[in-house]
């Protein structure tokens, strides 16, 4: 299981909302081996005044925050890393200092979907990868 937070700017981050969802659903898909009917984003529009950001990021600066069940080796979290980056910042015309990215896991039994715990559900993806 895992959902991915987007948060930005509004007037950056709505007009390109659809294409870098699907942007961040390939890099999902090709590092976690998601299925590609797999999809839970949500995208948090900020006004300018209502998002601090670093000295070295502009106005087009955006977080992503992935919350995933424990599982997933350092290297398969590293490679979706390495890939949003790679995918992200030349599809939108964004320097790596306007892009970060944070992964937060959890032990299954804390994730609750379709009636059950994350640790007694059989997913058709697999999550110890």
């Amino acid at each position: 299981m895992s959902q991915v937070k987007l948060y930005g700017v509004r007037a950056h981050l709505q007009p390109i909302r659809d294409r870098l969802s699907e942007v961040v659903h390939s890099c999902v898909v090709d590092a976690l081996q998601f299925p590609q009917n797999k999809r839970a984003h949500r995208f948090f529009y900020l006004e300018p005044e209502d998002f601090f950001r670093p000295e070295t990021a502009s106005e087009r600066y955006v977080i992503l925050e992935f919350m995933m069940m424990e599982g997933r080796t350092v290297e398969t979290k590293k490679k979706l890393i390495h890939l949003l980056y790679e995918r992200i910042c030349p599809a939108f015309n964004l320097a790596v200092t306007d892009l970060e990215i944070c992964i937060l896991e959890s032990p299954a039994p804390n994730w609750g979907f379709r009636g059950m715990t994350g640790d007694e559900i059989q997913l058709n993806y697999k999550v110890t990868i």
